[in-house]
Protein backbone atom coordinates (compact mmCIF):
# COMPACT_ATOMS: atom_id res chain seq x y z
CA UNK A 1 0.00 0.00 0.00
CA UNK A 2 0.92 3.46 -0.96
CA UNK A 3 1.30 6.10 1.78
CA UNK A 4 -2.09 8.02 0.92
CA UNK A 5 -4.08 4.76 0.98
CA UNK A 6 -2.55 3.37 4.15
CA UNK A 7 -3.79 6.51 5.94
CA UNK A 8 -7.24 6.06 4.08
CA UNK A 9 -7.26 2.61 5.27
CA UNK A 10 -6.04 3.97 8.53
CA UNK A 11 -8.69 6.60 8.70
CA UNK A 12 -12.10 3.92 7.29
CA UNK A 13 -10.99 1.19 9.56
CA UNK A 14 -11.17 3.83 12.98
CA UNK A 15 -14.88 4.57 11.49
CA UNK A 16 -15.73 1.16 11.22
CA UNK A 17 -15.01 0.50 14.32
CA UNK A 18 -16.79 3.69 16.08
CA UNK A 19 -19.83 2.73 13.83
CA UNK A 20 -22.40 1.73 16.44
CA UNK A 21 -22.95 -1.52 16.70
CA UNK A 22 -22.77 -4.33 19.86
CA UNK A 23 -19.44 -3.87 20.60
CA UNK A 24 -19.46 -0.57 21.00
CA UNK A 25 -22.93 -0.89 23.23
CA UNK A 26 -20.73 -3.87 25.04
CA UNK A 27 -17.97 -0.97 25.21
CA UNK A 28 -20.20 1.27 26.99
CA UNK A 29 -21.96 -0.42 29.37
CA UNK A 30 -18.17 -1.54 30.81
CA UNK A 31 -16.88 1.71 30.84
CA UNK A 32 -19.96 3.00 32.52
CA UNK A 33 -19.90 0.23 35.07
CA UNK A 34 -15.81 -1.16 35.87
CA UNK A 35 -13.94 2.24 33.82
CA UNK A 36 -12.14 2.85 30.63
CA UNK A 37 -9.23 0.50 31.89
CA UNK A 38 -11.53 -2.60 32.27
CA UNK A 39 -12.50 -1.98 28.73
CA UNK A 40 -8.80 -2.72 27.35
CA UNK A 41 -9.58 -6.42 27.40
CA UNK A 42 -13.36 -6.07 25.79
CA UNK A 43 -11.84 -3.79 23.41
CA UNK A 44 -8.68 -5.77 22.23
CA UNK A 45 -10.76 -9.32 22.15
CA UNK A 46 -12.97 -7.52 19.71
CA UNK A 47 -10.01 -6.30 17.51
CA UNK A 48 -8.08 -9.61 17.75
CA UNK A 49 -11.07 -11.27 15.89
CA UNK A 50 -11.56 -7.96 13.72
CA UNK A 51 -7.76 -9.24 12.40
CA UNK A 52 -8.63 -12.58 12.40
CA UNK A 53 -11.26 -11.86 9.86
CA UNK A 54 -8.99 -9.54 7.97
CA UNK A 55 -6.34 -11.84 6.95
CA UNK A 56 -9.19 -14.86 5.83
CA UNK A 57 -10.04 -11.96 3.56
CA UNK A 58 -6.52 -11.17 2.65
CA UNK A 59 -6.16 -15.10 1.54
CA UNK A 60 -9.45 -15.39 -0.66
CA UNK A 61 -11.51 -16.69 1.77
CA UNK A 62 -13.90 -15.51 0.94
CA UNK A 63 -16.57 -18.42 1.21
CA UNK A 64 -16.07 -18.79 4.86
CA UNK A 65 -19.67 -16.74 5.94
CA UNK A 66 -21.40 -19.22 3.43
CA UNK A 67 -19.75 -22.51 4.10
CA UNK A 68 -19.68 -22.12 7.99
CA UNK A 69 -23.22 -20.60 8.51
CA UNK A 70 -24.21 -23.07 11.55
CA UNK A 71 -21.29 -22.08 13.36
CA UNK A 72 -21.61 -18.79 13.20
CA UNK A 73 -25.21 -19.24 14.14
CA UNK A 74 -23.99 -21.02 16.95
CA UNK A 75 -21.90 -18.41 18.08
CA UNK A 76 -23.99 -15.64 17.62
CA UNK A 77 -26.59 -17.13 20.09
CA UNK A 78 -23.99 -18.23 22.56
CA UNK A 79 -22.55 -14.24 22.41
CA UNK A 80 -26.18 -12.93 22.64
CA UNK A 81 -26.85 -15.45 25.79
CA UNK A 82 -23.44 -14.00 27.42
CA UNK A 83 -25.01 -10.61 26.67
CA UNK A 84 -27.82 -11.05 28.44
CA UNK A 85 -26.43 -12.33 31.59
CA UNK A 86 -23.65 -9.80 32.04
CA UNK A 87 -26.85 -7.36 31.47
CA UNK A 88 -28.72 -9.03 33.90
CA UNK A 89 -25.93 -9.01 36.49
CA UNK A 90 -25.54 -5.35 36.05
CA UNK A 91 -28.98 -4.45 36.64
CA UNK A 92 -28.68 -6.19 40.04
CA UNK A 93 -25.60 -5.93 41.05
CA UNK A 94 -25.34 -3.99 44.44
CA UNK A 95 -23.57 -0.51 45.07
CA UNK A 96 -20.93 -0.87 46.70
CA UNK A 97 -17.02 0.17 47.24
CA UNK A 98 -14.45 -1.58 45.14
CA UNK A 99 -12.72 -4.87 46.78
CA UNK A 100 -9.58 -4.07 47.85
CA UNK A 101 -8.57 -7.64 46.38
CA UNK A 102 -8.37 -7.73 43.12
CA UNK A 103 -5.15 -9.87 42.10
CA UNK A 104 -7.36 -13.00 41.11
CA UNK A 105 -10.67 -10.35 40.05
CA UNK A 106 -8.55 -8.43 37.54
CA UNK A 107 -6.91 -11.47 35.83
CA UNK A 108 -10.16 -13.25 35.60
CA UNK A 109 -11.82 -10.60 34.14
CA UNK A 110 -9.47 -9.45 31.72
CA UNK A 111 -9.61 -13.55 29.98
CA UNK A 112 -13.68 -12.93 30.30
CA UNK A 113 -13.80 -9.33 29.18
CA UNK A 114 -11.25 -10.68 25.82
CA UNK A 115 -13.31 -13.71 25.08
CA UNK A 116 -16.89 -11.16 25.71
CA UNK A 117 -15.17 -9.08 22.89
CA UNK A 118 -13.71 -12.06 20.88
CA UNK A 119 -17.12 -13.57 20.98
CA UNK A 120 -19.09 -10.58 20.28
CA UNK A 121 -17.26 -9.48 17.34
CA UNK A 122 -16.79 -13.17 15.86
CA UNK A 123 -20.65 -13.80 16.12
CA UNK A 124 -21.14 -11.08 13.01
CA UNK A 125 -20.09 -12.95 9.93
CA UNK A 126 -21.12 -9.55 8.32
CA UNK A 127 -17.38 -8.46 9.52
CA UNK A 128 -15.94 -10.64 6.96
CA UNK A 129 -17.64 -9.59 4.38
CA UNK A 130 -16.99 -5.74 5.19
CA UNK A 131 -13.49 -6.83 4.65
CA UNK A 132 -14.10 -8.53 1.20
CA UNK A 133 -15.75 -6.17 -0.02
CA UNK A 134 -13.24 -2.98 1.42
CA UNK A 135 -9.52 -4.71 0.67
CA UNK A 136 -9.60 -4.24 -2.78
CA UNK A 137 -10.22 -0.53 -2.89
CA UNK A 138 -6.67 -0.50 -0.97
CA UNK A 139 -4.82 -3.39 -2.21
CA UNK A 140 -4.39 -5.28 -5.37
CA UNK A 141 -5.54 -8.77 -3.93
CA UNK A 142 -4.11 -10.46 -7.19
CA UNK A 143 -0.60 -9.33 -6.33
CA UNK A 144 -1.02 -9.60 -2.49
CA UNK A 145 2.39 -9.68 -0.62
CA UNK A 146 2.56 -10.83 3.06
CA UNK A 147 4.01 -7.76 4.00
CA UNK A 148 0.75 -6.14 2.26
CA UNK A 149 -1.16 -8.25 5.02
CA UNK A 150 0.81 -7.44 7.74
CA UNK A 151 1.15 -3.51 7.06
CA UNK A 152 -2.81 -4.11 6.85
CA UNK A 153 -3.27 -5.93 10.23
CA UNK A 154 -1.29 -3.93 12.12
CA UNK A 155 -3.01 -0.40 10.65
CA UNK A 156 -6.26 -2.29 11.67
CA UNK A 157 -5.36 -3.13 15.40
CA UNK A 158 -3.90 0.37 16.00
CA UNK A 159 -7.21 2.01 14.49
CA UNK A 160 -9.53 -0.23 16.05
CA UNK A 161 -7.79 0.28 19.69
CA UNK A 162 -8.10 4.41 19.44
CA UNK A 163 -11.68 4.09 18.29
CA UNK A 164 -12.42 1.87 20.83
CA UNK A 165 -10.30 2.93 24.00
CA UNK A 166 -11.84 6.76 22.67
CA UNK A 167 -15.42 5.53 23.11
CA UNK A 168 -14.32 3.79 26.32
CA UNK A 169 -12.86 7.11 28.30
CA UNK A 170 -15.66 9.48 26.96
CA UNK A 171 -18.42 7.07 28.24
CA UNK A 172 -16.12 6.73 31.72
CA UNK A 173 -15.91 10.26 32.00
CA UNK A 174 -19.47 10.74 31.29
CA UNK A 175 -20.23 8.53 33.99
CA UNK A 176 -17.93 10.57 36.78
CA UNK A 177 -20.41 13.10 36.90
CA UNK A 178 -23.01 11.07 38.40
CA UNK A 179 -21.72 10.71 42.36
CA UNK A 180 -24.77 9.23 44.24
CA UNK A 181 -25.67 5.94 44.66
CA UNK A 182 -28.94 6.58 43.06
CA UNK A 183 -26.93 7.92 39.81
CA UNK A 184 -24.99 5.31 40.54
CA UNK A 185 -27.44 2.65 40.28
CA UNK A 186 -29.23 4.15 37.20
CA UNK A 187 -25.62 3.59 35.41
CA UNK A 188 -26.02 0.49 36.26
CA UNK A 189 -29.37 0.25 35.06
CA UNK A 190 -28.41 1.74 31.75
CA UNK A 191 -25.57 0.12 31.41
CA UNK A 192 -27.43 -3.46 31.75
CA UNK A 193 -29.78 -2.03 29.42
CA UNK A 194 -27.31 -1.41 26.66
CA UNK A 195 -25.87 -5.31 27.15
CA UNK A 196 -29.06 -6.54 26.94
CA UNK A 197 -30.12 -4.59 24.05
CA UNK A 198 -26.92 -5.46 22.20
CA UNK A 199 -27.61 -9.08 23.20
CA UNK A 200 -31.10 -8.48 21.60
CA UNK A 201 -29.28 -7.19 18.37
CA UNK A 202 -26.88 -10.21 18.04
CA UNK A 203 -29.92 -12.43 18.86
CA UNK A 204 -31.88 -11.20 15.90
CA UNK A 205 -29.55 -10.20 13.28
CA UNK A 206 -28.83 -13.08 11.73
CA UNK A 207 -26.73 -12.40 8.76
CA UNK A 208 -27.64 -14.22 4.92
Amino acid sequence: MSLESSLTFFLAIFIFGITPGPGVFALLGRSMTLGAKQCISLALGMTISDVIYLIFACLGLSTIAQNYALLFDIIRVVGALYLFFLGYKMITAPIEVESTDKSVTRKKDFYFGFMQGFLISASNPKVILFYIAFLPTFLDIKSLTNHDIILAAFLTIIALMLGLMSISIMANKAKQVLKSKKSLKRVNYTAGSIMIAAGTFLLFNKQT
